[in-house]
């Protein structure tokens, strides 16, 4: 082999692994997590679109306060386990500065306590004991956080991708006194529920 030839020779292998060691690192889910900013997005009408592929399960979770329709006289305004996650970058901001940044989407994702109840209080008995159990999913409700878009009602915007499945693909803002309204009376800190959730009420 020429002295030229393997010259060329050796370019192309490197080459070849810096190009190929790139995809990886594009494509290993580590880098894509570390790459992460996913904001709210929304269409021409103002409407919240869904984040796609169920990400929010991979974003950070903090907690599943339950209300279900047996302990609420049967009429349980969310009678499931609210599953409730945030962004991962806007967790790190919160960590860091205390305060919710713009951006922020607290996603809860309704799920039905698995039935049917075997007591009156809607309870069911399993290898593990009496208790509630985690059912089906059941739609979602979804805050967004942005002191430009949601002047008028706090800095918060409130949508409803349905209380069944399968999620709407997109929701229109909810009006204040549908959910604002209870956020702004009752929500320990910036309207949202810190006080139901020991990940963020610290």
């Amino acid at each position: 082999m020429t002295k030229k030839l393997r010259i060329t020779t050796a370019a192309v292998v490197i080459f070849a692994m810096m190009a190929l060691g790139a995809v990886v690192s594009r494509s290993s889910p580590k880098a894509a997590r570390s790459d992460s900013h996913y904001l709210p997005q929304f269409n021409e009408s103002g409407e919240m679109i869904l984040p796609p592929n169920n990400m929010w399960r991979e974003w950070v979770y903090v907690g599943s306060p339950l209300t279900p329709n047996a302990l609420n006289g049967g009429k349980a305004g969310f009678p499931e386990y609210h599953n409730v996650y945030i962004q991962p970058w806007a967790y790190e901001e919160y960590k860091k500065t205390n305060e919710f940044p713009d951006g922020t989407i607290m996603f809860k994702e309704l799920q039905l306590t698995l039935g049917p109840a075997e007591h009156p209080d809607g309870s069911q008995t399993e290898p593990s004991g009496r208790g509630y159990f985690p059912g089906a999913y059941n739609g979602a409700d979804v805050s967004v956080k942005d002191s430009k878009r949601f002047a008028a009602t706090d800095n918060w915007g409130y949508f409803n991708f349905n209380h069944h499945e399968p999620k709407a693909p997109t929701a229109k803002q909810q009006p204040t006194d549908r959910c604002g309204f209870c956020h702004i009376a009752n929500a320990k800190k910036d309207e949202v529920w810190t006080q139901f959730y020991r990940l963020l009420d610290q």
